[in-house]
């Protein structure tokens, strides 16, 4: 495609546009993110874990969290990705958002402090631990034609077969399935605009807790990443737990780190003052 030189000029000026908008962004920033957590840091008290389980490699899992509950996943073996997908319990059609995820805190890239936003402009999750920083926002999840491209003929599980699997066991079905957010997913992107693989960011025992902040259904999948360079299909098996979060402090970092986590959130106090919510 050959720009002419307006387009050229319509270009300029609309990542002029863009540049002002982030800068008056990023100038509402509150407080300066924190440092990934310790592989081994913050324990889960025995008492406030509710379940726990493994999912093997190429599988997934579903699960429900009340609002103030957790989900730690492990990436014990350092060879596997978890995607995620998640809806408000109260109304499934608020469904997580991976592009409003990005524009609204003006970063691609998920770490402690991040949040993970809805289509409504309310706040699923909060990330209060996160001890790699190495997660995708962008690329999104397999499926049969990336395993295909990737390892040839076979029978190879995928991340779209899989949340729609999710989806029935949830009540819900093709038509809710959406983009993801993969963990453990060292996707970034260089100075052309091209993803790159950076392997040497995923390493065992690297872990991320999930507060979940309205009332959640939520699907993992853990099958390897599209951009995953390896030409085996060799994913290793995670560990999820689910537990009671410590209450939040009124200083929170995710709930007070910039402007616009802070609107989400009034967004969340409106939805629950309204009565909608209740429990699961």
């Amino acid at each position: 495609m050959i720009l002419t030189e307006q387009d050229k000029a319509e270009v300029e000026a609309n990542r002029r546009r863009y540049e002002q908008h982030k800068a008056m962004g990023q100038q509402q920033a509150s407080k300066a993110l924190p440092p990934p957590t310790p592989r081994d840091g913050a324990p889960i008290s025995a008492d406030a874990i509710i379940h726990r389980e493994v999912i093997p490699g190429g599988w997934y899992t579903v699960t429900k969290l009340n609002r103030g509950e957790a989900l730690r996943i492990v990436n014990a073996s350092g060879k596997a990705c978890v995607s995620i997908q998640a809806w408000n319990a109260d109304d499934p059609s608020e469904r997580l958002n991976h592009a409003d995820t990005i524009k609204v805190q003006w970063a691609a890239s998920l770490r402690k402090g991040r949040v993970i936003l809805s289509d409504m402009g309310r706040v699923l999750f909060s990330i209060i631990q996160d001890s790699g920083a190495a997660h995708d926002t962008l690329a999104g999840g397999s499926n049969a034609a990336t395993n295909a491209a990737r390892y040839g003929a076979g029978s190879f599980r995928n991340t779209r077969d899989n949340f729609i699997l999710a989806a029935g066991k949830l009540g819900l079905d093709r038509r809710d399935v959406h983009p993801c957010i993969t963990f453990f997913a060292p996707v970034s992107v260089d100075a052309q605009g091209r993803f790159e693989w950076q392997g040497e960011r995923r390493n065992p025992d690297d872990f991320v807790d999930l507060r979940a902040e309205l009332d959640l259904l939520v699907a993992l999948s853990n099958c390897p990443h599209p951009l995953d360079p390896s030409p085996d299909y060799a994913p290793g098996q995670v560990e999820i737990v689910r537990y009671q979060a410590p209450e939040p402090e009124d200083d929170d970092l995710c709930r007070t780190v910039s402007l616009e986590a802070k609107r989400a959130f009034e967004n969340n106090a409106f939805w629950l003052a309204a009565g909608v919510s209740g429990r699961i």
